[in-house]
């Protein structure tokens, strides 16, 4: 389990998740173009070995990349239908993740604004914690130490050997396999709501928390469709 702080913003809640992710048995801390200080060390306390081991990256896309689920935490869910907004909680998430064997990263964004609508929709998953409308935000360290606690909980179940987890590159051919297929039936006609359809498969493949070998069963029946759609295109069917 990797935990990815995007761009944060005060180098003593760098110190202070480091903290909260040894109190919970969590050492993966992976930073997006951090700035660390002495502040940040004097905050880890005893947790200065998870920092000092912390992988550090410029960008979002290279800290996606370390992963096969991506999953993001947003404090806004949306008052209207947004795939990318409708988020679990970390209790849910603690139960789906049982016997998942592949490489999992919470994504915190920055202390300011969170993660960008953009990097949202780039997530297999996202998480909420329920909160007081009144005060919904939480602190960078609080928001972590809920949901870490929530996965200490519970450790990883054996799974199969023969089975390994579909890749983020393997999900993402799935998903641009169904977004051909629209494309051929043409279907919705209204392209804002075909980006629709294709972000609400994109958040159902991410929830399915599929195998590599169940995406390529998935992605062979629907390329034949394509196949035959496009064969009856040409034939004026």
């Amino acid at each position: 389990m990797k935990i990815v702080l995007v761009e944060p913003e005060g180098p003593a809640n760098i110190g202070m998740v480091a903290r909260v992710m040894k109190n919970f048995g969590f050492t993966e801390l992976v930073l997006v173009n951090p700035n660390i200080t002495k502040e940040s060390y004097a905050y880890a306390v005893h947790a200065r070995d998870v920092l000092e081991r912390a992988e550090i990256v410029e960008t979002f896309e290279e800290a996606l990349g370390l992963v096969d689920l991506a999953i993001g935490t947003t404090a806004k869910s949306g008052r209207r239908y947004i795939p990318e907004r409708a988020p679990i909680t970390p209790w849910e998430l603690r139960e789906a993740l049982k016997g998942y064997p592949g490489r999992v990263g919470i994504f915190f964004g920055r202390e300011s604004i969170g993660l960008k609508n953009e990097e949202l929709e780039r997530m297999d998953l996202t998480l909420t914690i329920p909160t007081s409308e009144a005060y919904p935000t939480m602190n960078l360290s609080q928001a972590a130490a809920v949901i870490l606690y929530e996965l200490s909980k519970t450790k990883r179940e054996a799974v199969h050997p023969s089975l390994e987890p579909a890749t983020r590159e393997e999900k993402e051919v799935l998903v641009d396999t169904w977004k051909r297929l629209l494309d051929v039936l043409d279907y919705p006609k209204d392209e804002e709501r075909k980006e629709v359809f294709v972000k609400v498969f994109r958040r159902f493949v991410g929830r399915a928390f599929l195998y590599g070998r169940e995406v390529h069963t998935l992605i062979g029946p629907l390329r034949k469709a394509i196949l035959r759609l496009e064969e009856c295109k040409d034939a004026e069917c």
